[in-house]
Formats: structure tokens, sequence, C-alpha cells
């Protein structure tokens, strides 16, 4: 038997639904070139504006002068260096937590925390607009896997009453197609109740949300015992790339034992740790990214209120505007981006079926006139179109 895949590939392309990589030619930032083209971009998750700070570039170079551009090795032979250590303690103290553990991605830190607490016998709840690495960990972590509804704490309550073993309850903190938040109080509630734990990965809310960018934890004012297991990315807010775990000292080395993609992997590049530690530095202090970012959210969803488009229930930078047919929403893409705006179509499998939508996604370093250059692009594109809100909701 053959594996059929131009059969596949064919199908995918018949639904519009193919995807292909864009072309980078410059930096990240809100003017990029992609394919030859120069584009007024809206669609990183640079969210303030770190990805090309000068300092956060210093601090790479001074780093792989002093540490070179290789991690060598994993943590636990050789590979663990005095900058891997110095930013877990950083991000500690970010998260007001006793330990934090570096991971290459997300999607391993993720993999990791999970499949390193639970197993057979052992029950995993999950939202179901979870992010696809949390669905992943749940289903491959051989414990007992269910989805509760959308956001809904009388639905996990639901299968907490049905649950075995361990149980271990799993959320985003900010829903990356979504851009609403987790109602973590309500579901911090219920888990503790029923004496699970509660994991967040707060990827898209480190930097953005809380008064010194902790995320939707400190944005809800949130302890520990509230969620035992938080996770955070450093390739969106942060600027540079990586993600870590942050929880008590006994989570921190059971992860360290148990966590297969933090045990058998190469460590960062120690420099790379060395440009996170400045960029930790900016995301804290520098509070007006997080005041100005949060003026252009209050001014693009203003204006796209006036203009009729159909927005989703989020004040995060992740601003969604229903579509709803993913031919539509290529199209309504492509017509953007001959007007020299980037604004990403999201399409089947990435959300449910018929919820195809254009997904906006502000950062610190935009202006308010590339805002507004946005906000007339959409509203004619809307207009060839004749897409009104209840035809696309």
């Amino acid at each position: 038997m053959s594996f059929d895949l131009a059969a596949r590939l064919a199908a995918r392309r018949a639904e519009h639904l193919y995807r292909q990589r864009p072309l980078l030619d410059s930096p990240q930032g809100p003017q990029v070139v992609v394919d030859g083209q120069p584009l007024l971009a809206f669609c990183n998750n640079d969210y303030l504006g770190l990805a090309n700070h000068p300092q956060v570039i210093e601090a790479w170079r001074v780093g792989a002068s002093r540490w070179g551009v290789g991690g060598g090795a994993s943590h636990l032979v050789v590979g663990h260096a005095t900058p891997h250590h110095e930013l877990e303690e950083a991000l500690a103290d970010l998260t007001g937590r006793p330990r934090a553990l570096l991971f290459t991605t997300g999607y391993m830190a993720n993999l990791g925390a999970v499949t390193a607490l639970v197993g057979q016998g052992d029950t995993v709840l999950e939202d179901r607009l979870n992010h696809a690495s949390l669905l992943d960990a749940g289903l491959l972590s051989g414990a007992r896997f269910n989805r509760y509804l959308h956001n809904d704490a009388d639905s996990l309550a639901k299968r907490l009453e049905k649950a075995t073993g361990n149980t271990l309850v799993v959320t985003d903190g900010v829903f990356s197609m979504d851009g609403d938040l987790a109602d973590l109080p309500a579901l911090a509630r219920e888990t503790r109740a029923k004496g699970a734990w509660l994991m967040v990965d707060d990827a898209h809310g480190f930097g953005p949300l809380g008064a010194k960018g902790g995320g939707i934890v400190e944005h809800f004012g949130l302890s520990q015992e509230d969620v035992p297991v938080l996770v955070g990315t450093l390739g969106k807010a942060f600027g540079t790339a990586g993600a870590f775990v942050a929880g008590s000292d006994e989570l921190i080395e059971s992860l360290i034992q148990f966590a297969r993609p933090y045990i058998y992997t190469t460590s960062q590049p120690p420099a790379l740790a060395c440009a996170t530690l400045k960029s930790l530095e900016l995301l804290r202090t520098e509070q007006w990214r997080r005041e100005h970012l949060n003026n252009l959210i209050r001014q693009f969803r203003r204006g796209a209120e006036q203009i009729g488009l159909a927005l989703m229930d989020s004040f995060t930078p992740i601003q969604p505007i229903m579509i709803g047919d993913s031919a539509k929403a290529m199209r309504l893409s492509q017509m953007l981006r001959e007007r020299g705006l980037m604004v990403t179509a999201i399409r089947p499998p990435t959300v449910p079926a018929g919820s195809a939508r254009l997904r906006v996604t502000l950062t610190a370093a935009h202006s308010e006139a590339q805002v507004q250059l946005l906000l007339s692009g959409l509203e004619e594109c809307f207009r060839l179109l004749s897409i009104t809100e209840p035809d696309h909701a």
C-alpha cells in the first residue's frame, strides 16, 4: 500500500485550506518585506516590539562573544549554563514562584509538563479551544482525556465529578485564535474544590497583561495554589525564543526528572538566554509599551465597530474579525495585501469549521497612524466584497 500524498494535498487545495509559508526578508516589525513586497504587517506576535530591539540584539551579541552560539549538550549533561540559570531565576521572580524551568519551545514545555504529571489511570480535562500543543499533550499522556465546553466552569465541574486518579485541568490563558481570556477565577475554584491541579499556558498573556507584564495570573490576582502549573513562552512578547514552566520546587524537580522533552534535547544557546534577560528587564520596566498597546487596541476596536465588522470578545492584542467562509477570508486577506497590508486568514483545522477569520494582531511597535491605515483598508475591502456583519456572523 502506497501513501497517496498527492490526493491529500489536492483535497486541501480544493477546500481553500492549503497553507504556504510567506518568506520574510526583513526583521520583525510593523514594516516588513514579505515575498519581495514591502508590507505593513498586523500578524506577528511580537506584542511589545522587542524582537528587533537594539538592547536585546546587543545582549545577544555580547552573550555570543562570552558563551558561544550553541548549547552544546542537554541540560542534564553539561548544557545548563549560567545565563540559563540566571534567566530561570528571573522568570521565577516575574511569576512570584519559587522556581522556573527553561524549555526550548512552548510546544515542548506543554508536552513535557502534561506527560510528566499524568499518565495511565489519571485524568486530563482541557478547554475544547486549547492550543494544539496542549491537546496533543493530553492525548499523548496516556491519561483519560476529555474536553469541556469553551471557558465553561459548569461544564468543567461536571467532568471533574467523573475524573479518576490525579486530575490535571489545562487551559490557555489567552486563547490564541479568539483573543479572549480564560475565566481563571472560576476554573481555579472548581479545580481546587475537587483536589485537582490547574495548568495555564499563558503564551499570549505574559507581557500585555498584568501591571508588570506578569500575565493572566497577575491580571486576576491569583496565587500558586490557584494555578500550580504556569507555562509561558519567550517567542512572543519577550521577543526572543524558548519557553518556561514556573511553579513549586517539587514541580520543577519533577519536570527535571520526568519531562522527556526537557531531558532529551540540547539546551538553547546561552546567548539567547542573555538576550531574554534583557528583554525581560524591558518588559517589566517600560510600562509605556503596555499603555501604548492598550490604546491601539481601543482605537482598533472603536474603528472596527464603526465600520460594522464582526469582532470577538477580546481586549488583548489578538483581534479576530469573524468571516465564516474560508474562501472569503482568503480573498479578503489577498485584497488587503494588494493594498500593502498583511493580515492573516485563519481557517480550519486551526479554528472550527465555518469560523474562518481575519486575525489582526497589534503590537507596541505600531503607531496610531498605522492602525488607521489598517482600518481604512478593511473598510474598503469589506465594502468591495459587500460583506456586512449579519452575512458572516
